[in-house]
């Protein structure tokens, strides 16, 4: 009697556990499911776009984005970035962090920066044109509500060293500045991640942008996170596109895992992401004129001409006019009586933002951070610069290297969008391959667990 009461209730047991392993395994097969559920109710076949409709702030679409880069955008930043005027950047490489100290923690040698000798860089770059202090227009301080889209079709003067009162590094700072060839320092992983990393990130978004709900933000809220997200999306993207594989082989290539996690699992980053593009293009076809006529002079003359031509090239292209005549509004913002002072607070916390690169524990993680935030700034100085009647006769002044940003910012943004619109599918198949091996191995699984207990 007592050994049937024994194994009554080792029997009885058995069948808890059983139970218990059986919701668990339902469990993981319903959150596998859901996952797979998702990814499959994107589509994400091939030829099949993942976004339409209107790029959310923006006045072109997904398509008509994608098919404009394509055809006509990323060929000509392509060779852009490439000539010498816009291969060379200047920036401060030793900034000590206004945060917290540095704490160097990039693992690989892919980290560093290699910078160039003074023999290499152009010798137009070494002699900057000044302005007396009377011909400098300070724009921070004296903002404007009404926003002029439109630019002295006589803007370009000469390349200044005037300050952006949207960034922090002080330009004028010659004895700091280093050249860098960016062609030979490609934006890349470099191994810098973990706390270090997340704390730039942290800080960008907890400490410059809105505190409260989105939904309560106000417009130009919204476009300075959609900016900072957008960029960080790009980031993601660059990383993703050319990731080291396998340290010990130094082997190259594709992360569409990373792609996926980082970024298209998030339809509002993709959305950022587009909406960045759109902002930064805007600023270059408002800027047309002064573009078109700025000096590209690196004392190689057939090159000079060449960069004249792309430049031209991209700037009056007939394709991108007609289908995406204005990519982004900016008449609309910085309306009402509040309008002056907003624009103030969001321009220091975008400076802060500006600062903040200057924490980056990794050099060459640091260099593209401060080139694509100096790009942004730009971008944002463009589209508002102070206009209306206090700033008759005045026109925009741009720097060298301001131009070499904005540009080069462009073209990272347009190889983040060619490559999300190019491998997106590719990333959610294999995440959806995954979702669908992983929910097999759980049937698996229970398979055994049942005829183990049906075998005691």
């Amino acid at each position: 009697m007592v050994k049937k009461e024994i194994k009554k209730k080792g029997y009885g047991s058995r069948w808890i556990w059983m139970v218990f392993a059986l919701i668990a395994v339902f469990i993981a097969i319903a959150m596998s499911s859901k996952t797979s559920q998702n990814i499959a109710s994107c589509p994400s076949s091939r030829g099949t776009p993942k976004y339409s409709g209107m790029v959310e702030g923006c006045g072109c679409d997904y398509q008509t984005v994608d098919h404009l880069n394509e055809e006509v955008l990323s060929p000509s930043l392509q060779e852009l970035v490439k000539t010498p005027f816009f291969r060379y950047f200047k920036a401060k490489l030793w900034c000590d962090c206004p945060f917290w100290p540095d704490d160097g923690m990039c693992k690989l040698r892919d980290c560093s920066v290699c910078e160039c000798p003074e023999s290499e860089f152009p010798e137009t770059f070494k002699k900057p044109n000044r302005l007396s202090k009377n011909d400098l227009v300070c724009q921070e301080g004296k903002p404007q509500a009404a926003v002029d889209r439109t630019l002295d079709s006589k803007a370009f003067r000469g390349w200044t060293e005037i300050d952006n009162p949207w960034t922090n590094d002080d330009e004028t700072d010659n004895g700091e500045m280093t050249y860098v060839n960016l062609q030979l320092n490609p934006e890349r992983y470099t191994g810098f991640s973990g706390p270090s990393a997340r704390r730039i990130w942290d800080a960008v978004y907890s400490e410059n942008c809105p505190k409260y709900p989105f939904q309560e933000s106000c417009q130009e809220e919204k476009v300075l996170y959609k900016l900072i997200s957008g960029l960080h999306s790009s980031i993601s993207v660059h990383i993703a596109a050319e990731y080291l594989l396998d340290e010990a082989k130094n082997l190259w290539g594709q992360n569409l895992t990373l792609l996926y996690d980082r970024v298209l699992q998030y339809p509002d980053r993709v959305s950022n992401l587009y909406f960045t593009f759109l902002f930064v293009l805007r600023a270059v076809t408002k800027a047309a004129d002064y573009l078109e006529q700025a000096e590209y002079d690196t004392g190689n003359s057939i090159e000079d001409l060449k960069t004249q031509s792309l430049i031209k090239q991209l700037l009056y292209n007939p394709k991108l006019q007609a289908a995406c005549p204005v990519p982004f509004d900016e008449a609309k913002l910085w309306k009402g009586q509040s309008g002056p002072e907003l624009k103030q607070n969001i321009q220091q916390q975008f400076r802060n933002v500006s600062a903040l690169m200057d924490c980056i524990g990794c050099e060459k993680c640091r260099l593209w951070g401060k080139l694509q935030v100096h790009g942004l700034g730009t971008a944002l100085k463009i589209l508002f610069s102070d206009d209306g009647q206090q700033n008759l006769g005045q026109t925009l002044q741009l720097q060298r290297n301001e131009v070499i940003g904005l540009m080069n910012l462009l073209n990272r943004l347009s190889e983040s969008v060619e490559f999300v619109r190019k491998m997106g599918p590719a990333a959610e198949r294999i995440i959806e391959g995954h979702s669908f091996s992983y929910k097999k191995t759980l049937i698996r699984s229970w398979k055994r667990i049942q005829s183990y207990v049906l075998r005691t």
